[in-house]
Formats: structure tokens, C-alpha cells, sequence
């Protein structure tokens, strides 16, 4: 080794030992330091042969020349100024570690020689005077690479570290101890990392079975998800509520994505098997989900045009008074529109609301109708009252003379009473059946009185039934073809007067 080598491994040693001096404690019996001041020990280990390698000229240079005063910091700058972060903790090996690794070292000539097995390397040098140092320095080395096996067989007890790390670990270790500069028990260090190595492999075997496990599961939970996706599709049909089958999509895509982001990764070839079926089973649904969206719009555009043109005849025909006929025509409308289906919210909402406007311009027309009838009828109904009560008042009669004046003054009545109009509905046979019985009774002795003196009675009750009979028919030919309301109820009210006529001629008889 040249002289100015050895100049510069003493100068690197000397400024190495006054640091060490300067910021180390007293070197004691105190155990090994946590791993993360072995770290830092071994990257300054790893970075002591760049230090070792500085020119002494130059780094005493450095330490010459005068540095540049300070500036004064204003308040404002103090305050803005964050903590400096706080150095490691230096690594500290106890004496007895130092003392057992240096006992390796063997000093000739200004050269540190270690025993490597059956050979003697040379690892260092040193200036006279600075042997200490020199050794004091190559027995840390050793002490580093030492706290770096021990670090890296602690981590093997760790649940998150990975087989590549293991490997890169093994590989950096293997070329760290090859042919170290360092001095200490080289051959019990590489056995001991062959221990270690030993361990190493039992953890990626563990690992290799974690994994295995770990990517079972993840196939399981992915082909669940699958299934799910599959089955959703096959039960697609026409009672498919497509919003909610929609939230069970999305909500499967999310187990798939948290499960690709939670779980084990898959081999490419499984994993993308897995993919394709999910993502067929979606476009499945996707697609069928279009074709049910063109159809419903069509389905809803062909209701919106029928509700359409049941609207335009509804308004057409609001203002009709032909209340029968009308009120006819409105229900089948209503029908058509129950029967031309729905054309989504928005427009059906819309569209019954035009609908319902026309059915109540003509409903409401109606029943004022109704009411204002209502009311006439009731009118009609007093009076008839009266005038039945005035009937009622002839009889009984008991001659002939007798029988002729109530005769004549029920005629009176009776003129009174065609006068009169329409009454309620409910109304009409209580009154017909009461001129009737007057009728009767009147009657009833004009029979007598004509059996006694008339022997063409027979003959003349036939011809008045007959005129009965076909004054019916002819009523009921004018109830078939009219249309007007309130002719028709004259018409039904004149046929059962008649029909009362007819039974009493046919009881006589």
C-alpha cells in the first residue's frame, strides 16, 4: 500500500475517532440499539469508505476557510421557521462486542490484517500511533453488518414482509460479507446468516401458503361476485324492476373493485377469465336494459298519441247538451283511455289533466242541468199532488148522474195535469197509480150503469183495448228512435198511464 493511501486512511481514522469522541457517549455494556439505530449505523458504514477515500488536503481546506457571518433572522422569520428534525440516535455496541471483534484483528506493519478462515485478509491501514482507531473503526464495520443480519431475522417475524424483500436482502448480505472490511468473527457471521437464511426460507414457504390461501380467497370472492352477476342476468324478464337491478350492478362492481384493491392479486390468466365473465354479465344487462328503455319509449310515445286524440274528441264534445248520448260517449273514452297505457309521469300527468278539464266542462254543465230540472220536477210534483187530491175528492160515487160529473171533472184534472211537465222519476208511478184508482172507481159504475142499458158493452170495451194496445205499440216505435231526454220521459210517461188503462179494461172484461 502507497505511502499517501496510508496517510489518508489515518487521516480519515483520526477525524473519524474526534467525531465519534465528540458526539458518542462512553462506550458501556448497554445493549444493541432498536433497528432503526442499526440502520442508521450501516448507512454510515456504507458510507465510510467515500469519507475514508477524501484527499486530507482538501477536507483540511474546508475546515480553513472562514465561513460568512450569519445574518440575523427577523421575528417574523422565527416564527415561519420550523423545527429542525431531530438526528438519530447514534448505534452503541457494548465494550464486550467491540473487545470480542477486535481480538480478530491483527496489526503488521501499519496494515489491518482479519482472520478469515484459514486465511489472513488485509482490510485496512493505519499511520503510526492511529492502530486504535484504524481497528476501532473496521470492528464497527463488522458490528454493522452484524446488527444488519440480526435486523433482517427480526424482520422475517414481520406479517407484511414480501418474498422479493426477503431475496434482495439475502443477495445485498451475501455480497456485504464476501469479502468485508471488517474486522471481527467473519466465518461465525456468515454461518449465522446462513441460519438466518435457513428461517428466510421456512418464511417464503409461509408466505408461498399465505399467498396460496390469500389467492384462493380472492378467486372465491371474485367468482361469488361473478355468480351473483350471472344469476341477475339470467333472471332478466318482463317483471324486471331494471332501476333496482341497475343498484345491484353498481353494488357488485364496487365488491369487485374493493376486493381487486383489498385481496391478493390473481394471475393474469384467471383474473382476466374472472373480468370477462363480469363484464359479459353487465353488457348482458346493459344491453337488455336498452332494448327494454326503446321499447317502453315506444310503448309510451303510441299511449301519448291515443290519450292524445281521446282528448281532441273529449273537448270536441264538452259543450253538447245531449246529456244520454254524451255522457255515453264520455265513458268510452274513459275505457279507451285505461286501455291505451301509460306514457311516463310527466306527460300522463299533463295529459289527464286536459282530459279531466273537458270531462268536468261537460259533467258540471250536467248536473247544473240536473239541478235546475231537479228543481222544476219538484214544482210539478206539488201541483200534481194537488190535483190528485182534487181527483181523490170525486169519489166515492154511487150513480150513474153521479158517476158522469166525476167523469167531467176528472177530465178537468186531467187537462191540469198534461199541463203540468215532468215530475221525479221516483215519483211518477205513485201519482199515475193514484188518477188510476180514481179512474177506477168512476168507472166501475159507469160499467155497471152500460151493462144494464148498453148491449154493445163487449164490443166497445174491445175497441177501446184495442186502441190501447196500439197506441202502446206506437209509443214504444217512438221510444226506439228518440233521443231527446225529455221527450223520452214523456213518452215512458205517457206508456204507463196507458198501460194502467190497459189493466183495468182487461179486469172489467
Amino acid at each position: 500500500m502507497s505511502d499517501s493511501e496510508n496517510t489518508s486512511l489515518s487521516q480519515s481514522v483520526t477525524s473519524n475517532e474526534t467525531a465519534q469522541n465528540e458526539q458518542q457517549p462512553v462506550q458501556t455494556d448497554a445493549p444493541t440499539q432498536p433497528a432503526q439505530q442499526a440502520a442508521s449505523q450501516e448507512a454510515s458504514a456504507q458510507a465510510a469508505p467515500a469519507a475514508d477515500a477524501a484527499p486530507a488536503g482538501k477536507k483540511a481546506e474546508a475546515e480553513a476557510k472562514p465561513s460568512a457571518p450569519a445574518a440575523v433572522p427577523s421575528p417574523a422569520a422565527l416564527a415561519k421557521k420550523k423545527p429542525a428534525a431531530a438526528a438519530p440516535s447514534p448505534v452503541t455496541y457494548s465494550a464486550k462486542d467491540i473487545s470480542d471483534a477486535a481480538s480478530h484483528a491483527i496489526l503488521r506493519d501499519g496494515t489491518v490484517l482479519v482472520k478469515d478462515g484459514e486465511t489472513e485478509r488485509e482490510v485496512g491501514t493505519y499511520a503510526q500511533g492511529e492502530s486504535d482507531a484504524a481497528v476501532d473503526l473496521l470492528v464497527r464495520r463488522y458490528l454493522d453488518l452484524r446488527a444488519r443480519v440480526d435486523m433482517f431475522a427480526g424482520r422475517l417475524h414481520s406479517h407484511n414482509i414480501r418474498t422479493r424483500e426477503i431475496d434482495e436482502t439475502l443477495a445485498s448480505l451475501d455480497k456485504d460479507l464476501k469479502e468485508p472490511k471488517a474486522v471481527g468473527d467473519l466465518p461465525a457471521l456468515r454461518a449465522h446468516l446462513e441460519e438466518v437464511r435457513g428461517q428466510a426460507e421456512k418464511k417464503k414457504e409461509q408466505i408461498e401458503q399465505w399467498h396460496k390461501k390469500a389467492v384462493e380467497k380472492s378467486t372465491q370472492d371474485r367468482t361469488a361476485i361473478v355468480e351473483k352477476a350471472e344469476a341477475i342476468v339470467a333472471g332478466l324478464g318482463d317483471q324486471t324492476n331494471w332501476r333496482d337491478t341497475a343498484d345491484k350492478f353498481r353494488d357488485l362492481f364496487t365488491q369487485w373493485q374493493s376486493v381487486q384493491r383489498k385481496e391478493a392479486r390473481l394471475d393474469r390468466k384467471t383474473a382476466d377469465e374472472l373480468w370477462k365473465r363480469f363484464s359479459q354479465a353487465r353488457s348482458t344487462f346493459n344491453h337488455r336494459r336498452r332494448a327494454w328503455a326503446k321499447q317502453r319509449d315506444a310503448e309510451r310515445a303510441q299511449a301519448k298519441a291515443a290519450k292524445e286524440q281521446i282528448i281532441s274528441e273529449a273537448e270536441a264534445m264538452k259543450d253538447s247538451t245531449d246529456w244520454g248520448a254524451t255522457s255515453r260517449a264520455y265513458n268510452e273514452l274513459m275505457d279507451r283511455w285505461k286501455a291505451a297505457g301509460r306514457a311516463g309521469r310527466r306527460d300522463d300527468d299533463a295529459l289527464w289533466a286536459r282530459f279531466r278539464a273537458a270531462c268536468d266542462v261537460f259533467f258540471n254543465a250536467r248536473q247544473a242541468d240536473r239541478d235546475k230540472t231537479d228543481k222544476s220536477e219538484e214544482d210539478n210534483l206539488a201541483k200534481k199532488r194537488e190535483l190528485l187530491d182534487k181527483a181523490r175528492k170525486l169519489v166515492p160515487v154511487s150513480t150513474l148522474e153521479q158517476a158522469r160529473q166525476a167523469r167531467q171533472a176528472l177530465g178537468d184534472i186531467q187537462d191540469q195535469w198534461d199541463q203540468i211537465g215532468y215530475v221525479p222519476r221516483r215519483n211518477i208511478h205513485e201519482l199515475e197509480q193514484g188518477m188510476a184508482d180514481v179512474e177506477q172507481q168512476i168507472k166501475a159504475v159507469e160499467d155497471a150503469a152500460w151493462k144494464a142499458s148498453d148491449p154493445e158493452e163487449d164490443e166497445r170495451k174491445n175497441s177501446f183495448e184495442s186502441q190501447l194496445k196500439s197506441r202502446l205499440a206506437e209509443i214504444d216505435t217512438l221510444l226506439a228512435s228518440e233521443t231527446d231526454p225529455k221527450k223520452k220521459e214523456a213518452l215512458e210517461q205517457e206508456k204507463a198511464t196507458k198501460q194502467m188503462w190497459l189493466s183495468t179494461v182487461k179486469k172489467t172484461n
